[in-house]
């Protein structure tokens, strides 16, 4: 029975939390790494690009709440998804076109781009304080729990109780839609293995007759998409704050690079990687050891590797650490 308790303890407060937020990062992490990929920068704007398209879904939510529309047990927000992607598509072709256009044209080095991307990343960043605030909103309605901790408890008998989110849930099902869908389309449609061969070779490409300006809207409307869907779910799933998703940006680069940057599966393995680091070290086992260990060996302690507000050291640590012994990463992305 201790056993099992300190199971669920585990899943509560590492294994299930861990899944969502690393699918969340996997969705991050696969919008940077597919402008690496076919557009050859590092995209410093991403984190703002999730903040921007969650905002406006949560104005879009707001709307619909207001006129009484919801989806009963499902947050709402998912309703208004779409439009959220739509909008940040159209931010992301219009800022391709009044900033990074200009340098494609000049065959300009990456770090230029770099630079040109914190710009972006600072007016975005500007602009979404300035619509919604700087304060938490949380805009998730809908059934709160899949399963509660109370009703876990009164169904096995149990003293520790698990509990997932509607929004968790939720998470891991958009996420594997999001990356079979986007798979499907990158190895299936002409467009997908166009946008392939550009990304293998820029010149064979351009010889083939691919046009490389349709190959950039395509690219930009995808990320979009994935950028938006990851700023809403993980809205949900804790709550939106612009800085929030400024800070996102070191974990979903270290998602990506430690993958292997430029490698869609490598994005979606490194963000379960740093998420699982980052809940692990930062998780205070104290408790999973009281059900595992005898009584007279319980610690006094937390069990706690690093406090919570250390959590983005342990992607940082785990990043530097990649790009000094395997800097193309596990799946053997683009060496930086």
């Amino acid at each position: 029975m201790d056993l099992l308790n300190a199971i669920v303890v585990l899943a509560n407060f590492v294994i299930v939390p861990a899944t969502a937020y690393g699918a969340q990062l996997a969705l991050g992490a696969l919008g940077v790494t597919l402008i690496y990929g076919i557009l050859r920068f590092s995209n410093f704007a991403h984190g703002d690009t999730m903040a921007f398209g969650a905002m406006v879904t949560i104005i879009v939510t707001w709307g619909l709440q207001a006129a009484g529309i919801s989806l009963g047990p499902l947050p709402t927000a998912l309703l208004a998804l779409p439009v959220g992607i739509a909008v940040t598509s159209l931010l992301l072709i219009g800022t391709d076109r009044l900033v990074y256009r200009f340098y494609r044209q000049q065959k300009a080095k990456p770090v230029i781009y770099v630079i040109a991307s914190l710009g972006v990343m600072f007016i975005m960043n500007g602009l979404v304080r300035f619509i919604i605030g700087v304060d938490d909103q949380r805009f998730a309605d809908g059934e709160r729990f899949i399963v509660s901790a109370r009703n876990f408890r009164e169904i096995t008998g149990l003293d520790e109780g698990l509990a997932i989110r509607t929004s968790q849930g939720i998470t891991v099902v958009v996420a594997v839609i999001c990356v079979a869908l986007l798979f499907w389309f990158l190895n299936r449609t002409r467009t997908g293995k166009s946008m392939r061969a550009f990304s293998d070779n820029e010149d064979l490409a351009l010889l083939s007759g691919i046009n490389p300006e349709r190959v950039v809207i395509y690219t930009w409307i995808i990320v979009a998409a994935l950028a938006t869907t990851a700023g809403v779910l993980y809205g949900l799933d804790k709550s939106f704050k612009p800085f929030t998703y400024f800070q996102l940006l070191l974990p979903i680069f270290a998602s990506a690079i430690v993958g292997g940057l430029g490698n869609p599966l490598g994005a979606i393995a490194g963000g379960f990687v740093i998420a699982f680091s980052e809940i692990s070290i930062t998780y205070a086992f104290r408790r999973f050891a009281n059900h595992i260990l005898p009584e007279r060996w319980e610690p006094e302690g937390l069990l706690q590797l690093l406090s919570t507000d250390y959590k983005f050291a342990v992607s940082f640590a785990i990043l530097l650490i990649v790009l000094l012994f395997r800097p193309t990463g596990i799946f053997q992305g683009k060496s930086l």
